[in-house]
């Protein structure tokens, strides 16, 4: 049997930190669980098992871990600090035995997306971003179309399509859409990102420097890393579908409070094969996981123990690949979740309504 391990951390301090340590998190304020956690050891969370393959019948088992790392601390933090407190996680899935280690949330990401972790380890590596690109991509338009969106006419727009994961969406997307809007920060990053788009895609492109024009678009994937929430409710158009990947999240919660008209869901939720027990509530119902510890399962029930999504540069075919192992072994999409609850029929009756308005059948 094949056996994994997975990195998380904290990024809400109090509700994360009371899953495994309930009176610390509940008598520590924000401040002192940050400047704790950079000197706290890694952290044993729980066994992982009953992830069975749909094609094989063969089973994986793995370990949650968790770097005691709060997202405000690994901004804060130098580099290599950082680095180290991820490196000392890593040990301890390669002292459980574990042949393969997916890193979650802010572990991905920090530095040069992994590759240094990896160099330090024997265990391999993945980013598991390369399945979260797959299963946003795919969410996204699900969502879109059950709120009756035509997605191959309607614009859509990448907010943060010059990052690792918001390059690789952004060509999917042109794939599936007439126009996408592409937003990033910086123009001369966007212009080398739509050059790229222009050879295998027909989609109109349009370029901008301002998170405000996603108010041109119906369907939005974001993607940005941004330390904050940088798109309001006065942001978006009526009847807009949004798939908020980044953590911390993009999109302000004052959406879900005064926008019936908008659906945002979390990007990258994904259903796992199996009786799948965690022994950890990580924040999702049971038998749910995220796209990035899904992308980990997938390879340990394929054998594929190497290092796989690694570095700034994720390869298209990549993403096809991981895509077509995760379908074969029977990971699926976990449903529409928005701000950690369900989507209710209600919710997407509110928005169909709307964009029914704005297009009607023909």
């Amino acid at each position: 049997m094949n056996r994994f391990a997975f990195i998380i951390h904290p990024l809400d301090p109090k509700r994360d930190v009371q899953r495994k340590f309930p009176l610390l998190g509940k008598v520590l304020p924000v401040p002192l669980i940050n400047f704790f956690s950079t000197f706290f050891p890694a952290v044993y969370l729980s066994k992982v098992e009953g992830v069975t393959s749909q094609a094989t019948g063969e089973q994986v088992e793995g370990w949650l871990l968790a770097c005691p790392l709060t997202a405000a601390r690994m901004l804060e933090l130098p580099e290599r600090i950082v680095y180290h407190k991820v490196i000392q996680t890593g040990r301890l899935a390669e002292r459980l035995g574990a042949q393969l280690l997916g890193l979650g949330a802010f572990t991905s990401v920090v530095g040069d997306g992994g590759l240094t972790i990896a160099r330090a380890l024997d265990v391999p590596v993945t980013t598991g971003d390369a399945y979260t690109i797959a299963v946003a991509v795919d969410a996204l338009l699900e969502a879109a179309r059950a709120v009756g969106l035509p997605v191959e006419r309607v614009p859509a727009a990448v907010v943060g399509a010059s990052g690792a994961i918001g390059r690789v969406c952004a060509s999917l997307l042109a794939e599936r859409v007439e126009h996408l809007i592409l937003i990033a920060p910086r123009r001369s990053e966007l212009e080398r990102v739509a050059s790229a788009l222009r050879s295998h895609s027909a989609a109109r492109l349009s370029l901008s420097t301002e998170v405000t024009d996603v108010a041109q678009a119906r369907m939005v994937l974001t993607v940005s890393s941004a330390a904050r929430a940088i798109i309001r409710p006065e942001h978006l158009a009526p009847g807009s579908v949004v798939c908020d990947v980044a953590r911390p999240r993009d999109v302000s919660a004052m959406v879900a409070a005064v926008r019936p008209d908008v659906l945002v869901i979390d990007g990258g939720v994904v259903s796992v094969p199996g009786p799948v027990d965690f022994h950890f509530d990580f924040g999702l119902p049971p038998g749910m996981t995220y796209a990035c510890m899904a992308e980990t399962m997938a390879l340990a029930l394929e054998g594929r123990l190497e290092d796989y999504t690694l570095g700034k540069q994720i390869e298209r075919w990549r993403v096809d690949e991981i895509s077509a192992i995760a379908r074969r072994h029977g990971f699926t999409l976990g449903g529409f979740r928005s701000f950690e609850k369900p989507v209710s029929e209600a919710q997407i009756e509110a928005v169909r309504r709307v964009v029914a308005h704005h297009y009607p059948p023909a």
